[in-house]
């Protein structure tokens, strides 16, 4: 019996060892990637491979289990950058509208108080809108009595004193911009008409049964 025990441990050990070297096989992966226009595989990866596109393969079987993208150069890695951004804005804008929404319904017991609201921002905008109007107006006719005074002494002869002078680029000046703030305000007000007619959309949707019809239009405050 003791000349068997050689052997059997002999095949022991054997077994031992091919099954050591089945089982390091199954863990091992395969790469395949492309070299100079053609594909090479091995077991590790040189130096020259590691940004380039890959695949895995299982050791074992040499079946595909995975795949790595080649690394992004200096311009690609902006232009995702970029666009990871302008992706989390999209998310954020939604984010923002969803809790806008929200509140719009939780702020608002009625759709008559939540145009009670724009009134007075109409209210605000139109009497702004009128002071500026008038203003325009009087600076107007104030600038045409100097350029009528200072055309006259030219007709007669005489020059334009420099204090004329002076003061009639002044009131041009202050009237353009002037005439730049009234249509500045002209322009909020449009923007209101605009955020009124999307609000009473959103509040409307946000109390409105899901199976209810669309919304009619929204008609927003004449001026006086």
């Amino acid at each position: 019996m003791n000349r068997f025990l050689p052997k059997l441990t002999g095949a022991l050990l054997l077994s031992c060892a091919l099954l050591a070297g089945a089982q390091d096989k199954a863990g091992k992966k395969l790469f395949c990637w492309n070299e100079n226009g053609r594909k090479v595989c091995g077991d590790a990866l040189p130096a020259s491979a590691v940004d380039s596109a890959r695949e895995e393969l299982s050791g074992s079987s040499g079946l595909r289990i995975g795949e790595v993208g080649r690394a992004l150069n200096d311009e690609e890695r902006r232009a995702h950058e970029t666009e990871q951004k302008r992706l989390k804005a999209e998310a954020d804008a939604a984010e923002a509208a969803r809790r806008r929404d929200a509140a719009l319904a939780e702020s608002y017991g009625s759709e008559e108080e939540l145009r009670r609201a724009y009134r007075i921002r109409y209210d605000l905008i139109d009497e702004s809108i009128k002071s500026s109007r008038l203003a325009l107006d009087n600076l107007h006719q104030s600038l045409r009595r100097m350029l009528e005074q200072a055309g006259e002494r030219e007709l007669s002869g005489k020059p334009v004193a420099k204090p004329m002078a002076d003061n009639i680029r002044q009131q041009r000046d202050s009237y353009l911009e002037l005439q730049e703030a009234y249509a500045h305000q002209q322009r909020e007000r449009e923007a209101i008409d605009q955020q009124l007619q999307e609000a009473v959309a959103r509040y409307r949707e946000m109390k409105a049964p899901k199976t209810d019809a669309a919304p009619a239009g929204t008609n927003a405050p004449t001026r006086g």
